[in-house]
């Protein structure tokens, strides 16, 4: 654990002491040098290391390497729009990224549960800092109250339980946890309870009903923002259910069945409102919402197959949705507007960036073979096992997700060509080599899926 926090500390000296002309190119490349270091180290342990304050294994790992893979990547995405800011408020920005990395990265591989729920509320101050700091928009200090309040309410009954078991057991390494939970007390309404201490973890996933804070954050925040929310901020939800999960005894559908209904009413809703949306990253964000709750379906049904399928599906939607508020930041920073409307035709002018959008619309559709076609199979065979009507509920989701994605590709890249789009200038290699690392280890997990599941 010391080791990781000092290999990426090491980048505060580099932040302090390297020359303003110089400053993104040696982050970006100390970033790229420890993740390097880093998938090395983890491969060479075979995905399996514990110690009692650093724990990789197949859940932890796959997750602590999109955390630090995802870090040089935003630092490459935000440079254009902060190099025109002064060099001190620079070095404050990366620091903030820098910090904010490190906290999701050490709660993803902690093994104290309690440790664990140190880290995911500490992550909450620098994504604060940086959404109302270096937001877009006037409403950011809003979009910052409701992620403070969102986080915190769900935090309190979490933290009451970890407590409570570690009065009760007097430790939370995982070690013990696997054969504790048959020394757990039965409980009243095991689907409330099961509901109360996932709160946590459910606003933060978010689950649909509690997902209000998510389109707000992500529209207001900088592109560094929003493509570490989406990609890690929302796995921490998953990770903690996944993790906590053998705490309990087994909850057996039935109690929680209207958590479920929600999760897969969410599903079709939120992929519902996705056509209905005029702003290109609330749609991202609402299309988010929409995967993370087929994981909350995946991780109440707890089967070994459902759980790998919700495992592949945080990991290939870490890189899409952040490749896509990529995309969509490009197009920002050229026209200034995330309006659908005022972007359209733009495949006449970029035709590189056109197939981009169709690459990774296609791959957020979960076209086969990719590794969300993976994670979403999975889910969904597991789903028909437990009900077949719940199934044919959930497929109608690939309707949905079909639709949304051609109303994206049709509203920004087809249509007549608006004349201000005419005078943008082209896309830099900057930015065709930010989305070509995004996709990249999603079509290299192709050829290797095992590594996830």
């Amino acid at each position: 654990m010391l080791m990781i926090i000092f290999a990426w500390i090491s980048v505060f000296p580099t932040i302090l002491l390297s020359p303003p002309k110089h400053l993104w190119a040696l982050v970006t490349g100390q970033g790229f040098l420890i993740t390097l270091f880093s998938l090395a180290w983890i491969f060479l342990q075979d995905f399996n290391f514990a110690n009692s304050l650093f724990l990789i294994d197949k859940i932890s790992g796959p997750l602590a390497i999109l955390t630090c893979w995802l870090f040089p990547l935003t630092m490459l995405a935000s440079q254009s729009k902060m190099r025109l800011e002064p060099i001190n408020r620079q070095q404050t920005y990366i620091a903030n990224i820098t910090f904010l990395q490190l906290t999701t990265l050490l709660a993803f591989t902690t093994p104290d549960l309690m440790l664990f729920f140190i880290f995911f509320e500490a992550s909450l101050v620098p994504t604060m800092i940086v959404i109302t700091r270096w937001g877009a928009q006037e409403r950011r200090l809003e979009a910052g109250m409701y992620l403070a309040f969102y986080t915190m309410m769900g935090a309190i009954p979490l933290m009451i339980w970890i407590i409570k078991f570690y009065s009760t057991h007097g430790s939370l390494l995982p070690t013990l946890t696997h054969t504790l939970h048959i020394t757990q007390a039965l409980t009243n309404y095991p689907g409330l309870f099961w509901a109360t201490y996932n709160a946590a973890f459910l606003v933060k996933l978010p689950m649909y009903c509690l997902h209000l804070w998510l389109p707000k954050a992500h529209v207001e925040a900088p592109i560094a923002g929003s493509m570490i929310l989406a990609g890690t901020l929302l796995k921490l939800g998953g990770y903690g259910i996944l993790r906590t999960s053998p705490l309990l005894q087994e909850n057996n559908l039935n109690q929680t069945l209207f958590i479920m209904l929600i999760a897969i009413l969410g599903i079709l809703a939120t992929a519902l409102l996705c056509l209905r949306q005029t702003d290109l990253k609330s749609l991202i964000a609402m299309s988010s919402v929409s995967h993370m709750n087929l994981v909350v379906a995946a991780a109440l049904i707890s089967s070994p197959w459902s759980y790998s399928g919700a495992m592949a599906m945080m990991i290939a939607h870490g890189l899409t949705s952040s490749a896509l508020f990529c995309l969509a930041n490009t197009s920002y920073e050229r026209t200034n507007s995330r309006t659908m409307i005022l972007l359209r035709g733009t495949l006449m002018i970029f035709p590189l960036a056109g197939a981009w959008w169709l690459i990774i619309m296609l791959l957020n559709m979960a076209l086969p073979p990719t590794i969300n076609f993976a994670g979403e199979v999975l889910i969904m065979i597991s789903l028909f096992n437990w009900s077949p009507l719940a199934f044919l509920i959930v497929a109608l989701n690939l309707i949905f997700t079909t639709a949304y994605t051609l109303y994206v590709l049709w509203s920004t890249q087809r249509g007549p060509l608006p004349n201000h789009i005419k005078t943008l200038f082209p896309y830099q290699i900057r930015e065709h080599l930010l989305l070509l690392l995004h996709i990249l280890p999603g079509l290299l997990l192709i050829l290797n899926p095992e590594i996830i599941f």
